[in-house]
């Protein structure tokens, strides 16, 4: 493309209008062409022309992806993927200054030297490149744009003190990860855009910003070439790069092109620093800017008359200087690095004898490691390649192929592995666009431009997870704006502010989101909170305003309202009188804590007065000395007391007095006193959580399970089993809890037995206390018999209840039961009264009736 046209370098800062002004050039003519330094901008610039003159005279053509409608006249490429022997009427370089660049500046500079437009040849970039470009290419015409907006200073500030539309750059994939991280916990999050991210990935963190969703970027300097971002402020977090062979700070011009992106269009921008980076001297800034900078001395250059004689020709005529002192010879770039590995390879070398096979070698070498790394393992994969496409037909097998993107294919992992695994998919996507190494190239671009999205969405998914809460980035922002946030408490108890679901009010308690992060925390609860405080007054109506039937107690001690625990239990004055507690809302002050207190305490005593109603009966009926007395203390302890613990009031209780109490449900039993209609599910619980609290000073962690007799019953306090209406009794080795009123029939039905002599436990018996034999071997023991086994059988005796322990001990010493009964078991004779006893003349008195 060497006719003689017209050549325009249109040089100035960023934000000056200069791809626009190409864009407008080219459209103006029949076909086109401008090369671009990034894919991204690339495919940015392809969509804008597509809509202006629609996709069929659009073609896209970068490493990756081409694009190319059989009537395309339009071609926006990357720099190093332009068709040069495509004939256009209008050619464009955008940043062409990167032709100074180390990695990639000689294609730049080869461009400049050699790429033309038929009719007009346009040079955009920064004004750095003047005096090399009037000397290497005399007949152009040199034209400078002015900024369209002001840049400036604003000085060093803190991460938390940055202003929103904010960029933080700093130059590595660790550090970008660490500023987002920051700014996640303290403004909600940010986009992130990595060089190592694939342009579907870094196009949807691009715009994560630029829609709002986030109000800040961290980056690299990938966003100094060309992207154009809705960005109002630069930070510098750092002001040293590695550029591939050691750290450096960053030159003045670099430092300009990255600062420049804030402020678009007419809109000003600023820059400064932040983090562990310190602030710019006085020099620097005004030369930023001003865009006043020390021009370029030299371009990279490489030969582009190559010799494919032999690989050891190629590489001779890749390494020839350059004849003008404008031009350096670069150094060796990843292609030519890759070159000379595989010439030391004997069967690269056996192949590569033709020059035809030279020049596959050299397209082989051409395929880009998008790590950057050029590791053994990307040589392997070349010299792979090569051998492949050595052999047969010259074209790759097709199995091959799919198990290498086959093993890709996987969206598990880490950033750092989805970042990986990305590049070796983008290396696979710029394979299948050498359309002579496939059968079906289209088949094999299209999977691995899919593998591509694919692996691209999962990244983007992960990087939004880590760095950015959307929820945490809208309440940060309404927050700051300071107005009114707009929320509401939902049927369900869901607290919405902004549109965002922040967490669940559980009675008058905020309960934080679960799904927020430790970092996100302050600024979320800030937001929910805001909102609540107008929330709350018309709930603390609503409390006291309910029907009773909108409260509950839980066996625990936790009283809720709308099935939300609101407070609990306590050790209050007195068993029947627990106190209520109100639990701790930042919402309530003590006003409206005792208003609440005072709703419940009220439904409590209703509450306690509907499951105990006998007790309370009790308690308070209008008695005389001494059933009175009697009254209390079955009342506090809860419906049943032992007889034997009350054995002197007994005495002294006339039957009147009995009668009064039987008439308030009070029972009389041989082993116990009890009252009765307070054993139903609700009024057992009820007094389990009482006594507890009473005596423990806390609920039980459980409730006891009950039935007419429980077998080794937990826990094993005895206090609480009466409570319950339960006698423990304790055996040799087990214990039960027997209900008080089956231990009374179980009395009188023993009783009733016994009245003939010794008796066995029946069936019908045991079944008194919903028991078997061996229940009824530890039962009746506890309530005055004992048990002999005679003749393989246990009979049951009653025991005398004078003296007993006493005779016992008699009997036993003379080889007999305590019972009076001879070892046999047969009756024991009666014995004759002696004739000088003192009490035999008792044996002839007689009584009258």
């Amino acid at each position: 493309m060497a006719g003689r046209s017209r050549i325009l370098a249109v040089l100035g800062p960023t934000n000056t209008g200069k791809t626009h002004l190409a864009i407008e050039r080219m459209l103006a003519r029949q076909s086109g062409m401008i090369g671009f330094p990034l894919r991204l901008l690339a495919r940015e610039n392809y969509d804008r022309v597509v809509r202006a003159k629609g996709a069929s005279q659009v073609a896209l053509i970068t490493g990756e992806e081409k694009i190319v409608p059989p009537r395309a006249r339009y071609f926006l490429c990357t720099i190093e993927a332009m068709p040069l022997e495509r004939a256009v009427d209008f050619l464009a370089i955008d940043e062409v200054q990167l032709a100074a660049d180390l990695e990639r500046g000689h294609v730049f500079t080869d461009r400049l030297l050699h790429a033309r437009g038929q009719e007009e040849t346009m040079f955009l970039g920064s004004d750095i490149i003047r005096p090399l470009l009037r000397r290497l290419v005399p007949d152009a015409e040199v034209t400078s744009r002015p900024r369209l907006s002001q840049l400036s200073y604003a000085g060093h500030r803190k991460l938390s003190r940055l202003p929103p539309r904010s960029a933080v750059v700093t130059f590595s994939a660790t550090e970008v990860y660490e500023m987002a991280e920051l700014l996640r916990r303290q403004r909600g999050g940010a986009a992130v855009v990595l060089g190592a991210l694939s342009p579907r990935t870094r196009n949807a963190q691009v715009e994560l910003f630029e829609n709002g969703d986030v109000d800040y970027m961290v980056a690299t300097d990938a966003i100094g070439m060309g992207l154009n971002l809705g960005v109002d402020h630069v930070a510098f977090a750092k002001l040293v790069k590695f550029d591939g062979i050691s750290p450096r700070r960053l030159q003045p011009t670099e430092l300009a092109q990255i600062a420049g992106r804030a402020g678009r269009y007419m809109n000003d921008g600023s820059f400064g620093t932040t983090g562990s980076a310190p602030g710019l001297d006085e020099e620097l800034v005004q030369a930023i800017e001003e865009h006043s900078f020390e021009p370029l001395t030299a371009l990279q250059w490489r030969n582009r008359a190559l010799d494919f004689r032999s690989p050891q020709a190629l590489l001779r005529s890749l390494e020839r200087r350059p004849d003008r002192p404008e031009l350096i010879r670069v150094r060796p770039p990843e292609d030519q690095a890759a070159l000379a590995a595989l010439v030391r390879d004997e069967q690269v070398k056996e192949r590569a004898q033709e020059r035809d096979r030279v020049r596959l070698l050299w397209e082989v070498c051409q395929v880009p490691d998008f790590r950057k790394t050029l590791s053994e393992q990307h040589v392997r994969l070349l010299k792979t390649l090569f051998g492949h496409l050595t052999e047969g037909e010259g074209h790759l097998p097709e199995d091959w192929v799919s198990r290498q993107i086959a093993n890709l294919d996987k969206t598990e992992g880490d950033i750092d592995a989805l970042v990986t695994r990305i590049a070796h998919g983008r290396t696979w996507t710029f394979i299948t666009h050498r359309g002579a190494w496939f059968d079906d190239s289209d088949h094999w671009q299209e999977r691995a431009r899919a593998l591509e999205d694919k692996l691209s969405d999962a990244l983007h998914a992960r990087l939004t997870q880590r760095f950015v809460d959307k929820r945490t980035a809208t309440l940060v922002r309404r927050l700051r704006d300071g107005g009114r946030l707009l929320g509401a408490v939902q049927t369900g108890g869901d607290v919405v502010v902004e549109g965002q679901h922040v967490g669940v009010l559980r009675g008058f308690t905020f309960h934080l989101d679960p799904t927020v992060g430790q970092q996100d925390r302050r600024p979320v609860l800030a937001a929910g909170r805001r909102a609540l405080w107008e929330a709350i007054p018309g709930r603390l109506r609503s409390l006291e305003q309910d029907e009773d039937d909108a409260f509950a107690v839980s066996r625990d001690g936790r009283l809720s309202w709308r099935d939300e625990v609101i407070a609990r239990l306590r050790r209050g004055d007195g068993v029947l009188a627990p106190r209520v507690e109100v639990l701790h809302s930042e919402f309530l002050d003590g006003r409206a804590r005792e208003r609440v207190r005072l709703r419940l305490d009220a439904w409590l005593r209703r509450r306690l007065r509907d499951r105990l109603g006998p007790l309370f009966a009790l308690r308070e009926a209008a008695l005389e000395s001494p059933e009175r007395g009697l009254a209390f203390q079955l009342s506090e302890a809860l419906g049943l007391l032992s007889r034997r613990s009350v054995a002197n009031a007994l005495k002294v209780l006339d039957k009147p007095a009995r009668a009064r109490l039987r008439a308030l449900g009070v029972v009389f039993g041989m082993e116990s006193l009890y009252l009765r209609k307070i054993g139903n599910p609700d009024a057992q619980a009820m007094k389990a959580l009482l006594w507890s609290l009473w005596h423990q000073g806390e609920p039980l962690a459980e409730t006891p399970k009950l039935g007419a007799l429980v077998r080794q019953p937990e826990p094993p306090e005895a206090g609480l089993w009466a409570a319950l209406g339960y006698v423990v009794v304790k055996g040799a080795d087990r214990s039960l809890a027997i209900r008080a009123d089956r231990l009374e029939a179980l009395a009188r039905d023993a009783r009733k037995l016994s009245a003939a002599g010794p008796f066995v436990a029946s069936q019908a018996l045991c079944r008194v206390i919903r028991g078997g034999p061996e229940d009824a071997l530890v039962a009746l023991p506890a309530i005055g018999y004992w048990a002999v086994e005679e003749e393989g059988a246990v009979t049951f005796h009653r025991r005398p209840r004078r003296g007993a322990k006493r005779r016992a001990t008699q009997a036993q010493a003379r080889g007999k039961p305590a019972s009076g009964k001879p070892a046999t078991g047969k009756a024991r004779p009666a014995r004759k009264a002696r004739s000088d006893s003192p009490f035999a003349v008792l044996r002839d008195l007689k009584f009258g009736a």
